[in-house]
């Protein structure tokens, strides 16, 4: 979809669109009713300031639409496959889908939910390293950094289905 398009398609179908990026009512809502907004960067660049604000109750809500990482999100709507795509570059070997099972389950005991990290244009071996590294993080520093990847991985998706 274009720009020109986005801004002038019907509200349910800008929302669809957002909510494939990222399933937070107050941004989706926003960003619909600001249109137009004439350029991509334009909106890429309200899109981010906005998921800066998201409350940690709207991260979690997002989160509930994304696959652990290694696994393969279910479905055939546009959030599942751009999952796919990102997640393309993740080894899912028998050994390396142990240690992120692993890893996964670790990190939803200590955090209370999934594992988020931007996997576009990250390798396994970098992601195993943050999931380990973000395993010592404090509950409050953890969500600060769930909350930016989940911003990012908004971003770049919105990003990806305008140009």
């Amino acid at each position: 979809m274009d720009i020109a398009t986005f801004d002038e398609a019907p509200a349910d179908a800008a929302a669809a669109l957002l909510r494939a990026c990222a399933d937070v009512d107050a941004w989706v809502e926003t960003l619909v009713a600001e249109r137009p907004f004439g350029s991509v960067e334009a909106l890429l660049g309200r899109a981010d300031v906005l998921a800066g604000d998201w409350t940690p109750d709207q991260v979690d809500a997002a989160l509930a639409d994304h696959p652990r990482i290694g696994e393969r999100h279910a479905g055939a709507g546009t959030s599942a496959a751009l999952s796919g795509r990102e997640q393309s570059g993740v080894d899912t070997s028998t050994e390396t889908a142990a240690r992120l099972a692993a890893g996964n389950a670790a990190y939803e005991e200590r955090f209370g939910r999934v594992f988020l990290v931007r996997a576009a244009g990250r390798g396994t071996g970098e992601i195993l390293a943050l999931l380990e590294q973000r395993l010592t993080h404090d509950p409050d520093t953890e969500l600060a950094v769930t909350a930016q990847q989940l911003r990012e991985i908004a971003v770049l998706r919105l990003k990806g289905l305008l140009t």
